[in-house]
């Protein structure tokens, strides 16, 4: 009786700890809202995209070459390269107090209309207030796909440069 009884009593702790260990799992659908892909292949030259990434406002604006052979080397290391194209990524957030700015085309800079902060088409800030570049989230490049939400060899790359924050 007492073997039977251990037996039991074994089976019963280990469902219970498989059923405490699903409980402190996300949800799936936590886990799907964790990662966003965007299909870059269609993207027009100069005309901001914005996706929505956990609730945040991501700008992805496809170069044109002239932007790209006019960047410093500091620009070029915020450069997304997808196929032979350079892309910005970025959270479309100033980094002041968190307002988005709007993306200007034809003077190809972002402008915060809050307190007039300003960002170059790379990100980085070069009108006061706002203390430092808009900053890159985890990606990760597949072929023409970029996948938000997941760091790969290109994001971890840049993050080891500290060009992402």
């Amino acid at each position: 009786m007492g073997k039977a009884f251990g037996v039991v009593a074994g089976v019963g702790a280990i469902g219970s700890l498989v059923a405490m260990k699903k409980s402190w799992d996300p949800l799936p659908s936590v886990k799907a809202a964790g990662f966003t892909t965007v299909d870059v292949s269609g993207f027009e030259a100069n005309a901001l995209v914005v996706e929505k990434w956990r609730g945040k406002p991501i700008f992805i604006l496809k170069k044109t070459p002239e932007m790209v052979a006019a960047q410093s080397e500091e620009q070029t290391a915020r450069d997304i390269k997808i196929g032979d194209d350079s892309y910005l990524v970025c959270i479309g957030l100033c980094t002041h107090l968190g307002c988005i700015p709007a993306y200007a085309a034809d003077e190809t800079v972002f402008k915060c209309a809050c307190h007039g902060g300003e960002f170059d088409a790379s990100g980085i800030d070069i009108l006061l207030p706002p203390p430092s570049p808009m900053p890159i989230p985890p990606f990760k490049v597949d072929g023409t796909n970029l996948v938000l939400g997941e760091e790969g060899p290109e994001y971890l790359k840049m993050k080891e440069a500290g060009v992402t924050a």
